[in-house]
C-alpha cells in the first residue's frame, strides 16, 4: 500500500513560489498515484478526454472572477437605507459572538445607488459599466458562509472545505467533465500577484493530478517552457515516441503503475501544448478596438482587462475552467481601512473590464453557455472598523451569476434592513456549489471520488440547488 504524504511533491512547489513550467507541469501530474475511479477506466492515461455528465447542462464552462478579500456588499450591491438614516449609531441588536465582529456603530455607504436595465435592480455607483449589464445578472444578496477569516472562508468558496486539503472547484468540474480541448489545460488559474492561501485554492487535493489549475503569473510569459528551444517539431515528436517506447517496455511489468501513466501523458500534453497554447494566451493577436473594449492600455483597467480577455480567448478555444484573482496585491479586497480611497480604487480596476466581458461572450454567443460568477470569499460589516474600514462578514452577502441557464436581470434573497444577517432565501456556500454542478450538468451528490476509505464530493454532505435562480 502506497502512504500518502502530507504534503506532496506538487504542494511543495506551488508552496515554495515555484512556477507551473512545462517541466514543472509533467511532475504535477505524475507526483501522485491515485486510484482510479470506478467506471472510468482512461482517466489516468487521458486525463482530460470528454466525459458525459450525469444530466444535459447549462453551461459547457465556467469563469469565476474572484475577488480575494472580501468585497463590501453594502457598498456595492445591497443598498441599505436604514443604515443611511441611522448612521453612527449602534447595531440595534446583539452581534454573533465571533472575535472579529467587535466593531463600532454603524457606518453608511458613502456612495449612492440607482437602478438599472429593465429590471430595475440597484447598483452602487462604484459599479456603472457593471450596472449596465444587470439585465444579464442574477445578483444573490443571501449568501451565507461558516468561516469569518481570510484563511478558512477562502478555502471553503473555492473547495467546499475550511480548514483541510481539498479538491477546489474547477478540479472537480474538469475531473468530472474532462476538456473539449486537449492541446490545453482543462483549468486556467490567472494570479499576477501571489494569494495568501496560494495553491490550496486551485489544487486538485486527492483528485488525480493533472486536474489542478495550471497558474499563470506572467501575462507575458504564461507558461515557461513553452516554446522549444530547437523549432524543431519533427525532432520532439521522434524523441516523445522513443521516450514512449522505453516508457512502454519500462511499464510491461508495471500494468497497475498510474503513476508512470500520469507521467507519460503530462508529456504528450507539454508538446501539444506548444502548437496551440502561445497563440491562445497571446491577446496581442486581438484587435484594437477589442483591447479598448476590456480597458487594456489604460493605468487602471489594464491588468485585470488583460485577464478578462485571455479569460474569453481560453474558454473560446475550449478550456472549460478559468479562474481569475483581481490581486495586484495579496487580499486587494480587505478594507479594514482606507475604505473611501480603496473600494473605488478597486472597483475602477475591474468594472470595465468584467462588463466587456460579459458583453464580448454575449456578442460571440458564448454567454448563453459559459457560467460568469463573481464573489469574494465573504462581505464586509455595515458596522465600522475604525472610522473608515469594515470587517470580515459571513453572516449574509453578494455574488452574482450570468449566463449558463442562470435567470438574468433578478435579484435572489435578501439581508435584513441593516445587511448583516440573510433572512430570506438564504444561499449557503454550499448550494451555491451544489448549484453551479447542477448547471454544468451534475447531480452534486453523485459526483464523488473514493480516497481514504470514504466518498467525497465537493458539498460534502450538504448543498441543495438553488432553483428559483434557474433559467426556465
Amino acid at each position: 500500500m502506497r502512504i500518502q504524504p502530507f504534503l506532496s511533491r506538487r504542494d511543495l512547489l506551488a508552496r515554495t513560489g515555484a512556477g507551473f513550467g512545462m517541466l514543472a507541469l509533467a511532475d504535477l501530474l505524475a507526483s501522485e498515484a491515485p486510484a482510479q475511479a470506478a467506471g472510468n477506466p482512461d482517466r489516468t492515461t487521458h486525463p482530460f478526454a470528454v466525459r458525459a455528465p450525469h444530466h444535459t447542462p447549462r453551461a459547457k464552462r465556467c469563469i469565476f472572477l474572484y475577488m480575494p478579500g472580501g468585497p463590501s456588499h453594502i457598498d456595492l450591491f445591497d443598498p441599505k437605507p436604514r443604515v443611511a438614516r441611522e448612521n453612527g449609531q449602534p447595531l440595534p441588536f446583539e452581534k454573533p459572538r465571533l472575535e472579529r465582529t467587535k466593531t463600532g456603530n454603524l457606518l453608511a455607504s458613502p456612495w449612492k445607488f440607482s437602478k438599472h436595465g429593465q429590471s430595475g435592480i440597484e447598483v452602487s455607483e462604484l459599479l456603472p459599466q457593471i450596472a449596465s449589464q444587470c439585465d444579464d445578472l442574477c445578483i444573490i444578496r443571501s449568501l451565507v458562509a461558516d468561516n469569518i477569516n481570510h484563511s478558512g472562508a477562502a478555502l471553503q468558496m473555492n473547495t467546499g472545505e475550511q480548514a483541510f486539503s481539498r479538491p477546489s472547484l474547477g478540479s472537480w468540474l474538469v475531473y468530472g467533465l474532462g476538456t473539449e480541448n486537449q492541446n490545453l489545460p482543462g483549468f486556467v488559474v490567472v494570479s499576477p500577484a501571489a494569494v495568501f492561501q496560494g495553491a490550496q485554492l486551485w489544487s486538485s487535493s486527492f483528485l488525480p493530478s493533472a486536474y489542478q489549475g495550471t497558474l499563470v503569473r506572467d501575462l507575458k510569459n504564461p507558461i515557461a517552457n513553452l516554446q522549444d528551444p530547437l523549432a524543431n517539431p519533427e525532432r520532439q515528436r521522434a524523441k516523445l515516441d522513443l521516450l514512449g517506447k522505453l516508457n512502454a517496455l519500462h511499464k510491461q511489468e508495471r500494468a497497475s503503475d498510474s503513476q508512470l501513466d500520469a507521467r507519460i501523458a503530462s508529456f504528450e500534453l507539454a508538446f501539444r501544448m506548444q502548437r496551440e497554447a502561445p497563440e491562445a494566451f497571446d491577446i496581442a493577436r486581438e484587435s484594437s478596438q477589442t483591447q479598448q473594449l476590456y480597458g487594456i492600455g489604460q493605468p487602471v483597467t489594464d491588468l485585470f482587462g488583460r485577464q478578462c480577455l485571455l479569460a474569453r480567448r481560453l474558454v473560446e478555444r475550449g478550456v472549460r475552467f478559468v479562474q481569475l484573482f483581481d490581486a495586484p496585491v495579496n487580499n486587494a479586497w480587505d478594507h479594514h481601512s482606507g475604505l473611501r480611497e480603496n473600494l473605488p480604487q478597486r472597483c475602477a480596476a475591474v468594472d470595465q473590464p468584467i462588463a466587456a466581458l460579459l458583453m464580448d461572450l454575449k456578442a460571440r454567443g458564448l454567454l448563453e453557455d459559459t457560467l460568469v460568477l463573481w464573489g469574494g470569499e465573504f462581505g464586509r460589516t455595515p458596522t465600522a472598523e475604525g472610522s473608515n474600514g469594515r470587517e470580515h462578514h459571513p453572516f449574509g452577502f453578494t455574488m452574482w451569476m450570468a449566463g449558463g441557464g442562470v435567470q438574468g436581470g433578478m435579484v435572489h434573497g435578501a439581508t435584513d434592513d441593516y445587511g448583516w444577517h440573510a433572512v430570506q432565501d438564504k444561499v449557503h456556500v454550499h448550494d451555491l456549489h451544489a448549484t453551479i454542478l447542477y448547471l454544468m450538468g451534475f447531480d452534486h451528490e453523485k459526483l464523488t471520488y473514493r480516497y481514504g476509505g470514504r466518498d467525497y464530493r465537493l458539498t460534502d454532505v450538504y448543498g441543495n440547488i438553488v432553483h428559483k435562480i434557474l433559467k426556465a
